[in-house]
């Protein structure tokens, strides 16, 4: 028997920004190479359960040609003979949602969808693991990745794929949203062998944010000052950035030591008066040791700013 992507997925669209994408996890290596497949001029489709690649691009043409979600599934499952046995989720970039569940998928599996997005899942502990992942796309405040992400926490933590975890993608394209604005790829985030894959997504999917993201422009920045001044200067000291006694006073050679970090983590989308700005604002918030926790509060202290 071949293997089955034993999954939980939400496929969404943001009307806003014509960003549009999928969010999966499972119990299986690399599912970020079997389950998404997105296109902006066409939409984004997950397909699982003894999954069917073939239905990614063929469903994108059949958005392309101006099919809705439900006529893209319909004629990816009625061409096919193992169709008892997929899952599949599209959403299409005018809006169109469409879901299927075979009958020979092994429970619980099932799907559900609303307003430009459906999700759907295999071999999951429980009913409830769908049920969760709507209602956090559906109150997550944010952009589109942030929803996606808060669903998969969501469905994770009320059961999730009975299985276990393994590994975790993020998927969302928008038109010139990639590097450069040169092609559609605008997240595009896999992690394929980790105990605790979700976690280990978001944390990599804010690296890339700060990094490969662009943000508005702020009107006004804060400097660093005081207690916050001191824990920065000292973490820039720890990771051998800064050679000085950490104090409440963040000025000249503490700014060269932060423009030494921003120029080697590849930061350039920021100039060092934002990073600044967005580390005084998100520190509080931020979680964990060294550097991961400068991303982390410099996501944060971004987070205020509309992406472009």
């Amino acid at each position: 028997m071949e293997p089955r992507p034993s999954t939980f997925s939400i496929v969404a669209r943001d009307p806003e920004t014509e960003a549009v994408g999928v969010a999966v996890q499972s119990k299986f290596v690399s599912v970020g190479s079997v389950v998404p497949f997105a296109s902006a001029d066409a939409g984004a489709i997950a397909t699982q359960s003894f999954a069917n690649v073939a239905y990614g691009p063929d469903g994108l043409d059949l958005l392309r040609e101006g099919q809705s979600a439900e006529e893209v599934v319909e004629e990816l499952t009625d061409d096919d003979p193992e169709a008892p046995q997929r899952q599949v989720g599209v959403v299409g970039r005018d809006g169109s949602v469409a879901a299927y569940t075979g009958e020979e998928c092994f429970e619980f599996a099932g799907d559900r969808q609303g307003e430009s997005y459906t999700v759907q899942g295999n071999i999951l502990e429980n009913e409830a693991t769908l049920d969760a992942m709507e209602d956090a796309y559906r109150d997550t405040e944010g952009g589109l990745p942030e929803k996606l992400i808060a669903a998969l926490h969501a469905g994770n933590e009320a059961g999730g794929d009975k299985r276990g975890e393994q590994s975790a993608a993020l998927y969302v394209v928008k038109p010139e949203g990639g590097y450069d604005g040169k092609n559609d790829r605008w997240i595009d985030v896999r992690v394929d062998d980790h105990e605790a894959p979700i976690d280990e997504l978001e944390r990599v999917f804010k690296l890339y944010d700060v990094t490969l993201l662009e943000r508005e422009e702020p009107d006004d920045v804060r400097e660093l000052s005081g207690e916050t001044a001191e824990e920065v200067t000292a973490t820039l000291a720890e990771l051998g950035f800064y050679d000085g006694e950490a104090t409440e006073t963040f000025g000249e050679d503490e700014r060269d030591a932060l423009e030494a970090f921003r120029g080697m983590n590849n930061f350039e989308n920021h100039d060092l008066a934002v990073v600044e700005d967005a580390l005084a604002r998100g520190w509080s918030e931020s979680v964990g040791n060294g550097e991961d926790r400068m991303v982390d509060a410099i996501w944060h202290g971004l987070s205020r700013l509309e992406r472009e």
